[in-house]
C-alpha cells in the first residue's frame, strides 16, 4: 500500500483560501471554515469498503483503477454542470486521482476533504463574483447567448473564462426577472438576496456533508444504484419507506433565514392545535416546558427539523414569529405533543373516471401509487397492521368495486420503486399464484419469487400506466402484468433499472450501540422478468405508447456509463393469457384515431416537439428583443388554443399538467425560485398544476374503455360461432 502524499493538495487549499480572504469583493470569505474528517468517518469508510468489495453484486477491488472512478464520480457529484471548478483546478486535483483508495483503506480522508474544501471555496468565489455584477447592469442589445446545460462540455480553461460564464448566468437571471415585469431596483434586490442566501448556505456546509458526498460517490462508482446514507440520511430513507415519522405534522422550508411553515398535515398536532398557520416562522425549539429554547434562526433546515422531531407523546415547545408580524413582531410560544404522522401525500389514492362511448358510460377506477412503501420496522416487530402499499391498494380496490367500476388502471408514473416484497404482493392481487420475478445473485444462483396466495382480488380488465420515471419495483409489477397478459401497459418506456438493493446497517456490523456509521444501500442481485428477459437498460416497453416527455439519452438507466448490460436467463414456468394482447392492434387503431381529433393531445405533442428543439439548442439568447419575441410568440400560440389551454382574463397562461414548456422561455416564467415567492402563491401554483387536466391519464382511461367494448364484441362473436 503506497504512502499518501497530501502536500500538494494542502498547499492548493491554503493558496485558494489566501486568495479569497484577500479579495475585497468576497465578503463571506471570513466565515470560511476548513472542514476536517472525524475518526468515526474514517472507520466508517473502511468498513464500507470491506462490505462493498466482498458483497456487492458486481464488486470491484479497491485499487488505483477504482480510485480513478471514485475521483470522477466525486467531482461530478460536486460540480456536475462544471460551473465552479476550472480546468486548472481539475489538473491540480488530479494529483489525487489514484490516491482515494489509499485514503479509505488507510483511514486518512484528508484528500477527499481537501477537494471538498476547494469546492466550498469555489462556491464562495463564484457567488461573490455574481454579486459584484449586480452593480454594473447589463447590455441587453448585445447578440450573445448562454449555454445552460454544461455536463457534457469541457471544463472552463481558466478564471477569466469562468467569470465570463458567470457573467452570462447572472445576465440570464436578470433577464428572466426583467421579462416578468420587474424593474431594475427590484431585480437587484431579488438577486442580491438570492446570492446572499446561497453564500450563507456555503458557510453551513459540514463535515458530514463532505463524507456523505464522498462515500456516495464511492458507492455509485461501482453501480448507479448503490448509495451511502449518513445517520440523518438513513432516518430520512426509513421515513420514505414507512411513510410515517414522529413529529408535529408540518411541512417546513427555509425562507429568508427562517424555518417557515409551508403546510400543516391534516390531523397532525400542529393543525389540531389551531395555533399555527402557513407562513409562521420558527425562531426557537425547546424539548418540553422546562427545557431551554434553542435559537434556530439562520440554522440549516435539516438541523431544525432534527430538533422538532422526537419520540411519540413527547413535548416540544416552538418559539413562533407569526406570518403577519414584522421582524420585530411579538413572539409566541406554542407547546405541542409529538405524534406519529402519516405522510399521506405518498399514500396510494383512488379516483374514478367516467368515459362515454356512444350511449354507454363506463367507469374506470384509477389507483395512483407514488412509491412501493412498507414499514419494515413495524413488520419486523410483528405488528399485524404495518403500513403497506399492497394492503392499501387492496382496500382501495374493494372500495372501487362498490363504485361498480368496469376496469382498473394502476398509475405508476414517477414511481421510482421501493419494496420488492410489495411489488410481488401487489402483483398477487391480479394473478392466482405463480412466479412474479426471478433474481440472480453474484454467484449466478437464480431464485424465483412467486405469489403464493390463492385467489384474485381483481379479475376484470386492467391496465398499468408508466413513464420514464417508473423504475425498479414499478417495472417488476408492470413486466409481470405484461408477461401474464393480465393487462394493457400504457405510456413511455420505463427507466430500465433491473437491479436489487439491500440496506446494510454499518453500526450493526460494528456493534455500535448508537448510530455512528450510517448505512449502505447496496446492489446484491439482478432481477429478471418471468419471460427470462430483464428490464435492465431496456425497461418495460408499453403495449400502447404515449408521447415521450423525457429525454432517454439523458435520463434513465441507459444514461449511466457504468450501468449493467442487458441479458437474459431461462423463462419461469407460467401461464399466459392472450385475450388482452390479441386486441392491442385494434386498441392502437382506436387510440390513433381519437388523439388525431383531440386538441389537448395534439397540443401536448406540439409542446414536446418544442421542448426537443430547445434541448438540442442547449442555449438561450441574452438579447432582450429576441427573448421578448420568443415570449410573445409563445403567448400568442397559447392564446390561440381553446378553452382552458389559452390565457385567462389576467393574461396569465392556464397550464395543463402535461404541458411541457421550458422554464427559461416560458410565458409563465416569473424569474423567481420557489423560496422567493410568497408561500401562498407558491402553493396556489402547485394546486393549479395538480388540478389541471391530465391528458395522458384521460387517454389511458379511454383506452381501457375501448378494451371493454372490444372484449365484449369478441366474446359475443365467439358465442355466435
Amino acid at each position: 500500500m503506497k504512502e499518501i502524499s497530501v502536500k500538494k493538495i494542502t498547499i492548493l487549499v491554503l493558496l485558494a483560501f489566501a486568495i479569497i480572504t484577500q479579495a475585497a469583493t468576497m465578503d463571506s470569505a471570513a466565515q470560511f471554515q476548513e472542514l476536517k474528517p472525524t475518526t468515526d468517518q474514517a472507520r466508517a469508510a473502511h468498513l464500507s469498503a470491506e462490505v462493498l468489495t466482498r458483497y456487492h453484486y458486481s464488486a470491484i477491488p479497491l485499487d488505483d483503477e477504482a480510485s480513478k472512478k471514485i475521483f470522477d464520480a466525486y467531482i461530478k457529484s460536486l460540480d456536475g454542470e462544471k460551473m465552479f471548478f476550472t480546468q486548472q483546478d481539475i489538473d491540480q486535483l488530479s494529483e489525487a486521482r489514484t490516491h482515494l483508495d489509499d485514503a479509505i483503506l488507510n483511514e486518512n480522508l484528508s484528500i477527499p476533504f481537501a477537494i471538498f474544501n476547494l469546492y466550498k471555496l469555489r462556491l464562495n468565489d463564484r457567488l461573490s463574483y455574481a454579486k459584484t455584477l449586480l452593480n454594473k447592469g447589463f447590455d441587453f442589445t448585445a447578440k450573445e447567448s448562454y449555454q445552460y446545460e454544461r455536463e457534457n462540455e469541457p471544463w472552463v480553461s481558466n478564471e477569466a473564462d469562468m467569470q465570463e460564464l458567470w457573467r452570462k448566468r447572472v445576465k440570464n437571471d436578470w433577464l428572466r426577472l426583467k421579462l416578468a415585469g420587474k424593474d431594475d431596483k427590484t431585480i437587484v434586490d431579488v438577486l442580491t438576496k438570492r446570492y446572499d442566501s446561497n453564500l450563507k448556505s456555503v458557510t453551513k456546509l459540514k463535515g458530514e456533508d463532505v463524507f456523505q458526498s464522498f462515500m456516495n460517490a464511492y458507492a455509485m462508482a461501482i453501480d448507479p444504484h448503490s448509495n451511502y446514507f449518513g445517520v440523518r440520511a438513513s432516518e430520512d430513507f426509513d421515513i420514505s419507506m414507512r411513510l410515517s415519522l414522529d413529529g408535529i405534522g408540518a411541512v417546513l422550508e427555509d425562507k429568508d433565514e427562517y424555518t417557515t411553515i409551508r403546510e400543516l398535515v391534516p390531523g397532525g398536532p400542529a393543525a389540531l392545535s389551531g395555533k399555527l398557520k402557513t407562513g409562521d416562522r420558527i425562531l426557537g425549539v425547546g424539548q418540553g416546558k422546562n427545557a431551554p429554547v434553542v435559537d434556530v434562526t439562520g440554522w440549516r433546515l435539516d438541523d431544525t427539523v432534527a430538533l422538532i422531531r422526537g419520540a411519540t407523546d413527547s413535548e416540544v415547545v416552538l418559539e413562533i414569529l407569526p406570518a403577519e408580524a414584522g421582524a420585530d413582531g411579538k413572539h409566541t410560544f406554542i407547546s405541542l405533543i409529538r405524534k406519529k404522522i402519516s405522510l399521506e401525500k405518498q399514500d396510494a389514492k383512488k379516483s374514478v373516471i367516467e368515459v362515454k362511448d356512444g350511449s354507454i358510460t363506463r367507469k374506470i377506477g384509477v389507483i395512483t401509487l407514488p412509491v412501493f412503501y412498507q414499514d419494515f420496522g413495524a413488520r419486523g416487530k410483528g405488528d399485524k397492521d404495518y403500513k403497506s402499499a399492497s394492503r392499501d391498494v387492496a382496500t382501495l380496490i374493494d372500495s372501487l368495486k362498490k363504485d361498480n367500476i368496469d376496469s382498473l388502471l394502476i398509475d405508476l408514473r414517477n414511481n421510482g420503486g421501493g419494496s420488492l416484497d410489495e411489488a410481488i404482493k401487489l402483483t398477487g392481487l391480479f394473478i392466482d399464484q405463480g412466479p412474479v420475478l426471478q433474481e440472480r445473485d453474484s454467484k449466478g444462483n437464480v431464485q424465483v419469487d412467486a405469489d403464493k396466495d390463492t385467489g384474485v382480488l381483481w379479475d376484470k380488465p386492467m391496465g398499468v400506466l408508466i413513464n420514464r420515471s417508473s423504475a425498479s419495483a414499478s417495472e417488476i409489477f408492470a413486466a409481470a402484468i405484461q408477461d401474464y397478459g393480465r393487462g394493457i401497459i400504457i405510456g413511455e418506456t420505463s427507466f430500465g433499472k433491473g437491479t436489487v438493493q439491500t440496506v446494510v446497517n454499518l453500526d450493526e456490523i460494528a456493534k455500535n450501540k448508537d448510530p455512528q456509521f450510517g448505512e449502505l444501500k447496496m446492489t446484491v442481485a439482478q432481477f429478471f422478468r418471468i419471460n427470462g428477459g430483464t428490464t435492465q437498460l431496456k425497461g418495460v416497453t408499453p403495449d400502447i405508447t404515449l408521447p415521450t416527455i423525457t429525454d432517454p439519452d439523458t435520463y434513465g438507466e441507459s444514461s449511466f456509463k457504468n450501468a449493467l448490460p442487458w441479458t437474459q436467463i431461462k423463462p419461469a414456468d407460467y401461464q399466459v393469457s392472450t385475450e388482452a394482447k390479441a386486441i392491442v392492434p385494434a386498441l392502437i387503431a382506436s387510440h390513433d384515431a381519437r388523439i388525431a381529433q383531440d386538441k389537448d393531445f395534439q397540443y401536448l405533442k406540439d409542446d414536446i416537439a418544442d421542448l426537443n428543439v430547445e434541448r438540442k439548442k442547449n442555449s438561450i439568447s441574452l438579447n432582450l428583443a429576441e427573448r421578448q419575441k420568443q415570449r410573445d410568440d409563445k403567448n400568442a400560440k397559447l392564446a390561440a388554443r381553446e378553452g382552458s389551454n389559452g390565457l385567462d382574463k389576467t393574461g396569465k397562461v392556464r397550464g395543463r399538467k402535461e404541458a411541457i414548456i421550458s422554464q427559461n422561455a416560458s410565458a409563465q416564467d416569473d424569474g423567481l425560485q420557489s423560496n422567493e415567492r410568497n408561500i401562498k402563491d407558491d402553493l396556489a401554483i402547485e394546486k393549479a398544476q395538480k388540478d389541471a387536466k391530465d391528458v395522458l391519464l384521460s387517454e389511458s382511461a379511454h383506452i381501457l374503455s375501448d378494451e371493454i367494448g372490444l372484449l365484449k364484441t369478441s366474446k359475443n362473436a365467439s358465442v355466435q360461432n
